[in-house]
C-alpha cells in the first residue's frame, strides 16, 4: 500500500512581529523562517492587520497587513480574524494555506473587554480528502475562567458545525499549562494533541530561548501523527517569545 501523503502544519504566536520585550521588529526574518519550515498550513496568533504608528516608525514596515506579507508567493490562501482593535491598528489570528480556503469565520469569544479573543474557523479543501478539513486557530485567555468559557465555545462550535467524519485541526496558543483544555477536548471531541500522542507530553514552547511552559498546542482528529518538532533557540528566539511548533500528519 503506498504511503499516505503528508500534511505539514505549524502554529506560531508571532508576538505582533517583534522580538522578546519588543526590542526589534522581526517581520522580515519571520517570513524567511516560516518559508524554510515548509508548512502547508500555518496557524498564527498575535498577527497585526494594520498599525499606523509602526508604519511611521519603521522604514521597512510592510505596506500590507502582516498576514498578507507573510503569505506572499508561498501560501496563496489566507484568512484573518480581527480580535483586538485600537486607535492605531488591530491584531488577531490568521491561517495561511497552500490549499483553497472554502470558508472562513471568526467567532468572538472574549471573556471580557480588556482581552479580545476569537476562534478563526476555516474549511480547507485537501486534494486527498472527500470532505473539507476544518481548521480552528485559537489564542486563549490568560486567566483560567476565560479559558474555560472559550474551550466551551470551541466544543459547541465543533459539535454544531463539523461533521463527525471530517478531519479537524485545532492549533494555537492555549495558555494552558495545566492541560485542562486537552482533557476536555479529548473527552468531548476525541481530539488528540499531536506532541502528546507522538512524544508522550505536550511540547514546551515558552519562552522560546529556553522553553519551560507547555502553552502552544496542535490538536487533531482524523490524522496519524508522523513527526513533531519544536522550533526554538537561535534564530527562532530572536523572532518571538514563543517557540514555533510543527507536525507532519497523514490522513487516516
Amino acid at each position: 500500500m503506498p504511503n499516505k501523503p503528508i500534511l505539514k502544519v505549524a502554529t506560531y504566536n508571532i508576538h505582533k512581529g517583534f522580538s522578546h520585550f519588543n526590542r526589534r521588529m522581526m517581520v522580515h526574518e519571520l517570513r524567511d523562517r516560516l518559508r524554510v519550515m515548509g508548512a502547508d498550513i500555518v496557524f498564527l496568533q498575535e498577527v497585526m492587520g494594520e498599525h499606523e504608528g509602526h508604519a511611521e516608525r519603521f522604514h521597512n514596515w510592510p505596506a500590507e497587513p502582516q498576514y498578507e506579507f507573510l503569505a506572499d508567493a508561498v501560501w496563496p490562501e489566507f484568512a484573518y480574524g480581527q480580535n483586538a482593535v485600537y486607535d492605531q491598528g488591530d491584531h488577531g489570528n490568521a491561517v495561511l494555506s497552500r490549499y483553497p480556503i472554502l470558508r472562513a469565520e471568526n467567532q468572538d469569544v472574549s471573556a471580557h473587554r480588556y482581552e479580545s479573543r476569537g476562534l478563526l474557523h476555516c474549511e480547507i479543501a485537501l486534494p486527498d480528502s472527500p470532505v473539507p478539513l476544518h481548521c480552528i486557530c485559537v489564542h486563549l485567555a490568560l486567566h483560567e475562567r476565560g479559558r474555560r468559557h472559550q474551550i466551551g465555545a470551541l466544543i459547541d462550535r465543533l459539535q454544531a458545525e463539523v461533521p463527525a467524519n471530517a478531519p479537524v485541526i485545532v492549533a494555537g496558543d492555549f495558555n494552558d499549562w495545566r492541560n485542562l483544555a486537552g482533557n476536555r477536548l479529548a473527552a468531548a471531541l476525541h481530539l488528540r494533541e499531536a506532541f502528546r500522542d507522538h512524544r508522550g507530553a505536550a511540547a514546551r514552547s515558552f519562552p522560546s530561548n529556553f522553553p519551560m511552559l507547555r502553552l502552544d498546542r496542535i490538536y487533531v482528529r482524523g490524522f496519524e501523527v508522523r513527526h513533531t518538532e519544536v522550533h526554538h533557540g537561535y534564530p527562532w528566539s530572536r523572532i518571538s517569545d514563543h517557540a514555533a511548533l510543527s507536525a507532519d500528519l497523514a490522513l487516516r
